[in-house]
């Protein structure tokens, strides 16, 4: 395995950051993860765009998008597989051991690693803690995911590939990586940004090829909810079949084609843009 590390390849064993890379030591650092069939990438400038946001966000310096489309290639490259995670990570580089960031530059790193096909339902539970909607870091990529660890560890013990949150005021959010979808009524509803979810890439083009509508849902329409299914970079549409202890059929017949559409737009145009 090589990876792309400060402007060359490296081999896995040998590739280096700095121990003191803000990155690592304060969680400073943003990152993509970019879906990779046979070497070609799906929404790459879409990621990147996001990208740029949050570096902007987090008040780091503009990442060089030709640089990373560079590293993205010859990773992808040097690294032939079927279906691949393709994660481009960019951080506040080498800085001093507290929360102010030194003056030695960003440092950039993009790996690739094999996955596979996701199923087409899982099962997902509710977590206690909340997203905050007001937050210094809502609505950015950023590689502060310890909350999303503990999560997604209480969801496996629970049998479930994903926990849901609800936001400080009890309305539903996101997944520790996903955005989450409801059937109400027939009618396809997602929580908007401004609950303090992530403006997911796959997110936005199911809203734009579906006619979702954003909506201010409570936590509680997962008890009520038809049909539910989250949305990521490699779950794509996927159904829920089972909240909590509550079943689901799944897909039903709204996620169903919603999966088909998001499918079929997909595999016409691998770099789509919104409109």
């Amino acid at each position: 395995m090589k990876l792309w590390v400060n402007g060359a390849l490296h081999d896995a064993e040998t590739a280096q950051v700095s121990v003191l890379d803000h990155g690592l030591t304060v969680g400073d650092g943003i990152f993509e993860t970019v879906k990779a069939e046979r070497g070609e990438t799906f929404a790459l400038t879409l990621h990147l765009e996001r990208l740029t946001r949050s570096a902007r966000g987090l008040g780091l310096p503009d990442p060089d998008l030709d640089e990373v489309r560079r590293a993205c290639a010859a990773v992808l490259e040097a690294n032939p597989m079927e279906l691949g995670r393709l994660r481009i990570t960019y951080t506040g580089g080498l800085s001093p051991l507290g929360s102010e960031r030194g003056d030695a530059g960003t440092s950039l790193v993009v790996a690739l690693g094999e996955t596979g096909r996701r199923p087409d339902s899982t099962a997902v539970i509710t977590v206690p803690w909340t997203r905050n909607e007001r937050g210094a870091l809502t609505g950015l990529k950023t590689t502060s995911y310890a909350e999303n660890v503990v999560a997604l560890a209480r969801a496996r013990e629970h049998g479930a590939s994903e926990a849901l949150f609800g936001n400080t005021v009890g309305q539903l959010c996101e997944g520790t990586g996903s955005n989450v979808f409801v059937v109400v009524d027939g009618r396809i509803h997602t929580p908007p940004v401004s609950s303090g979810c992530l403006a997911g890439i796959t997110r936005a083009l199911a809203v734009e090829w579906t006619g979702a509508e954003e909506t201010d849902l409570p936590l509680e329409v997962l008890q009520s909810a038809e049909e539910i299914f989250l949305t990521s970079t490699l779950r794509d549409v996927q159904a829920v079949h089972r909240v909590d202890g509550r079943e689901l059929a799944a897909p039903g017949p709204v996620t169903a084609k919603a999966m088909r559409i998001f499918d079929e737009r997909a595999a016409r145009d691998r770099d789509p843009r919104l409109w």
